[in-house]
């Protein structure tokens, strides 16, 4: 056989014959590649449907609360433990690791409405619907000792909230008014109030320590000073405000979670008109809570769905449901970034992944690199109009999908209903409106 044709004509079946392969040139200057965005394009969607199809988030549901659950705490040391209490008055301590209680408490008659723990991690706060706060140990009482709490504070009113300062040994409850307490004392160090109704939810703000904002149910998002005494800035929505959470990395920015379906990212600075408007839910939004790194928060809803939203914009990126889950009350962000738990009227609290389809436990170098090259080929052609319908299609439940639908053909006939009445009305005198400034009442300072 001539060399010279099998260099040119490889039959694998030939043996015993030296075949030498000449070296192909290859030029790295990525102007003079004319298929190299025609391959990333490939990987890019190969990449983004194996991420579809790897999006299994729900990891575990922690039973055990007889009645729903309604309020739950991080533990400020500890990422594998956290707290919850139920409308029946009970509290348990969970142990994420093994995924079982640790240990329970009978800590008020009624509703737990609030907790927290202190910025210590060595005890923790709960109020309910007796009218007490009451501070409990973390660890577990010794053998033969009974369980009681520390102290308890026996107030005039059912307090709704309460929240620990980050520093120091000072709290905030609220109720009809808010109230700030120093540890030690059993009546409050300044009452703060503006206005007459009742107040919902009350926040430190982690960056700026002496900063509080509540949310009362007159619709109003009220901010204080704690070293004035004396509110700040008010700001009225057209509904009502459930609760609200800081973002820890940026000092001036929180998030509102609203009964129009709605949640309202405002800078304090501004209030006239909130910077991101998030629109998904179909029903009220119960809770909210930022993720450890300030660019990502989950909120809780009222339509049993839990949805993730980036800080800067408007639509969620991932949503989660079971068939069994009930309307979700409250949610937290664990503090590694990782996982996400929710409480809802069923009595159960789940555990789930942050990104859906993150694989857990250890990595290999090369599996580590290869997901960092398809992220950052995701990333890349995120816009195209294939990789984007894949990305961003879910699977939603049949009531979720049809209030979608119908709330769709409301808004446009609102938006249908405008532009006639602009269009027979006098020049100028139906000025544009931005959907950021639509829900905002008034600003009061």
């Amino acid at each position: 056989l001539n060399s010279a044709y099998l260099e040119l004509h490889y039959v694998p079946w030939v043996s015993n014959v030296c075949i030498t392969l000449t070296a192909v040139p290859r030029n790295y200057d990525p102007a003079l590649h004319p298929f190299e965005v025609p391959r990333e394009y490939t990987r890019a969607l190969n990449a983004t449907k194996l991420e579809r199809v790897f999006a299994k988030p729900f990891l575990s549901s922690l039973d055990g609360h007889r009645d729903g659950v309604n309020c739950m705490a991080k533990h400020p040391k500890s990422l594998s433990t956290v707290l919850s209490g139920a409308c029946d008055g009970e509290v348990k301590i969970w142990n994420l690791t093994k995924r079982q209680c640790i240990r329970t408490i009978q800590a008020h008659e009624g509703f737990v409405r609030g907790m927290c723990a202190r910025f210590c991690g060595t005890s923790f706060f709960t109020v309910g619907d007796d009218k007490t706060v009451k501070q409990w140990k973390m660890e577990s009482p010794e053998y033969g000792e009974e369980e009681e709490p520390i102290h308890t504070i026996l107030g005039k009113t059912v307090y709704t909230g309460i929240d620990h300062h980050w520093k120091e040994a000072v709290f905030a409850t609220c109720g009809h008014q808010v109230d700030i307490w120093d540890e030690q004392r059993t009546s409050p160090m300044c009452s703060l109030t503006w206005g007459f109704d009742s107040i919902s939810s009350v926040k430190f703000n982690p960056i700026e320590t002496y900063l509080l904002g509540s949310c009362a149910s007159d619709r109003n998002i009220v901010l204080y000073d704690m070293r004035k005494s004396t509110p700040l800035k008010k700001v009225i929505l057209n509904m009502r405000t459930n609760t609200l959470c800081w973002n820890p990395m940026e000092a001036f920015v929180f998030t509102a979670a609203n009964e129009d379906y709605n949640l309202y990212t405002f800078d304090m600075r501004f209030l006239e008109s909130p910077v991101t408007v998030h629109m998904d839910h179909v029903s009220a939004v119960l809770d909210v809570d930022y993720s450890p790194t300030g660019k990502e928060f989950v909120s809780a809803s009222f339509d049993k769905s839990v949805r993730i939203f980036p800080v800067d914009k408007g639509h969620s990126r991932e949503v989660y449901h079971t068939k069994r889950m009930q309307h979700v009350i409250t949610v937290k962000w664990t503090s590694d970034n990782k996982y996400i738990l929710c409480g809802s009227d069923e009595m159960n609290i789940r555990l789930w992944k942050a990104n859906a389809s993150e694989k857990l436990g250890v990595l290999a170098p090369r599996e580590k690199a290869a997901m960092n090259y398809n992220q950052k080929l995701k990333e890349k052609f995120q816009y195209h109009p294939q990789i984007r319908r894949i990305a961003q299609h879910r699977h939603l439940p049949k009531s979720i999908f049809c209030q979608i639908k119908e709330q769709r053909i409301m808004r446009e006939a609102r938006r249908r209903k405008e532009l006639n009445r602009r269009k027979h009305s006098k020049p100028g005198s139906m000025p544009f409106v931005s959907e950021r400034k639509k829900h905002i009442v008034a600003v009061v300072k």
